[in-house]
Formats: structure tokens, sequence, C-alpha cells
């Protein structure tokens, strides 16, 4: 900055009072540093500024003045932009947005917020999140990307929601509490990365189950299995996690009845590398879009396709592609 520049520098202020780097030398040679009315306070004394007082005052300083604000939009911002000042901001960091959203769910869950949310338990948001995860799920198979990137949004939602709650139980923990472990666990569980461990691709899988029984000093080898996934998938994950630990095909669910074939199709689906879940979700919709497209032959052919005869299901049922 020249002496005969002014200076004004934007915060970003859910960085609190974080200057940026490139406004330093600048700031040490303005006269004076003044804190924009859009300021907090407490950031206002973090930063050592003194209180913006008339516009015109400010204009008219002997020398370079220096004006740290949140916005252009602040009246003495604007007026020094309008003048030639020159402007400095802070370029906000990946994940910046994030602490947006955090801020938003504090204050809809936070008296004057809004009731619904304020009452809502860990219990009650379990069917959100089931629902929300299976619309996510829809837009991966569908592969639109709009739809993707709304649906991890309302996941998203549903992590921040859980974190808010939890962080007003009687053993409170909170959004960083959940980032941290997050971190924590990839970081632990990646020392190949982070630490001094060569990868080895055809190791890695193996190695992750080794740090993760360790991290959660499991017992068995099935411990952490989710029992509440669809039968399907809990079959494969269980087939899975088994095999891992020497357990022989011949020992699996034997004898007669629906629910053992289904088990067996599932867990062999699995140890052999597919995904019975997606697989047979992928035929369940499948089946869907044919029904779909027969009843709508049969309406076009005249029929009532509510009262479909099983000649009239084969007639109309659309042919193998």
């Amino acid at each position: 900055m020249t002496d005969q520049h002014n200076l004004v520098v934007l915060l970003d202020l859910r960085l609190g009072a974080v200057l940026p780097a490139a406004a330093l030398p600048a700031l040490r040679g303005a006269s004076a540093v003044y804190a924009g009315s859009d300021l907090p306070e407490q950031v206002r004394l973090a930063l050592g500024a003194e209180p913006v007082g008339a516009t015109e005052q400010v204009l008219a300083a002997p020398g370079p003045v220096a004006l740290i604000s949140a916005s252009l939009a602040e009246p003495t911002a604007a007026a020094l932009h309008a003048a030639g000042a020159v402007v400095i901001g802070t370029e906000p960091p990946a994940g910046a947005a994030l602490l947006d959203a955090v801020s938003v769910m504090d204050r809809l869950r936070s008296p004057g917020g809004c009731p619904w949310d304020a009452k809502q338990t860990h219990d009650s948001l379990r069917q959100y999140l089931v629902e929300e995860t299976y619309e996510l799920l829809d837009a991966i198979e569908q592969g639109d990307r709009q739809a993707l990137r709304e649906e991890l949004g309302d996941v998203l939602l549903q992590v921040l929601f859980h974190a808010r709650v939890a962080a007003e139980d009687p053993a409170p923990f909170d959004i960083d509490g959940v980032a941290q472990d997050l971190v924590d666990k990839l970081v632990g569980r990646h020392p190949h990365v982070f630490g001094d461990e060569v990868a080895e691709d055809d190791h890695h899988d193996r190695r992750w189950d080794e740090l993760k029984q360790a991290e959660k000093r499991r017992e068995s080898s099935v411990d952490g299995v989710a029992l509440g996934q669809p039968a399907v998938s809990l079959a494969g994950k269980l087939a899975s996690r088994t095999s891992k630990a020497g357990f022989p095909v011949d020992l699996l669910p034997d004898g007669e009845g629906a629910g053992v074939t289904l088990f067996l199709v599932a867990a062999l689906a699995r140890l052999a590398g597919e995904d019975p879940e997606g697989e047979l979700r992928a035929v369940a919709k499948r089946f869907e879009r044919e029904v779909r497209a027969a009843e709508q032959a049969a309406k076009q052919a005249g029929l009532d396709q509510t009262r479909l005869s099983a000649d009239d299901w084969r007639r109309y049922w659309p042919a193998s592609t």
C-alpha cells in the first residue's frame, strides 16, 4: 500500500479475528486502524482497532488509514472503497460453508428458533436418517448429479442435527467432537499416508481391519456389525466379516426355508465379491419398471390395468432387452 492509499480489510467472521497475511504490512504502515460498525465488539477488541466514528472524519484523516470490516456494504468501508482504497480480503478455506450450516442448525435448535426442530430427539430423527440415506442411494443409482448434491446435503443435515441434539445431553458432545473423532480415525487407519508404513494395495483391506480391530478392542469378528441394516446387507456383511476370521463356508446356516436360502444366496454373493443388496435392488427396480410398462401398454390397448388376467400380463409384459 502506498502512502496515498487507504486500506479496507475484509474479515470472514466465520474465522473470527483472523487477518489476511497480505494485509499485515499495510496495517503496520497505517496512521490509524478502525473497526467497521459490522464487527462484533469482541472481534474489535481482539484486533486492537479503534471504533469507527463518522465516515467523513475517517476520509479526512491526514495519513493512510485502515478499516477492518466484514463487508464492503458497511458504510465507511463502502465510502473508502469508492474513494479508491485498496481492498484485501480473506479467502475462505475449503469447508467454510460447513460453519454456516452449523450456525443455522444451532439457530434452529435454540430458543426463538423452530419449535419442531427444538423438540426432536435422536430417536425421533431415526426415520429421517433412513429415508435420506435411501434417497441418496437412489440419486447415486440414477446418476443424477443435481439430486446427488441435494441428497448429500440432506444426509449432512442429519449429522448436524444429531450432533446438536447431543450437545444438550448430560454427557454432551458436539459437531467438533464428531469431526475430531473422524480425523483421528482417518489418520490412525492410514499409516501409509500419515505415518511410515509403505502402501500395499493388496493388503489395504486386511490392514484396515487389523487397525479397526485394535482400535475398537473387539472381542468377536462380528462386533460392530449393524444388526439394524437390511437383511440382505446384514447376511452379506456377516459372511464377509467371518470369512476374514477364517470361518469355513460349510458352517454357514443350512436347512430348509426361505430365510436360510436367502441368507446363503446373500452370503455367497458377498464372498464372491458381489454386492447382494445392490444386485437385489437393481433387479427389484427393473421389475418395478417392467410392471409399469405392462400396465401402461394394457391401458393403451383399452384394458383396465387394475383387472389384468395372467394372460394379459404375459401379453403386455415388455420383451427382454
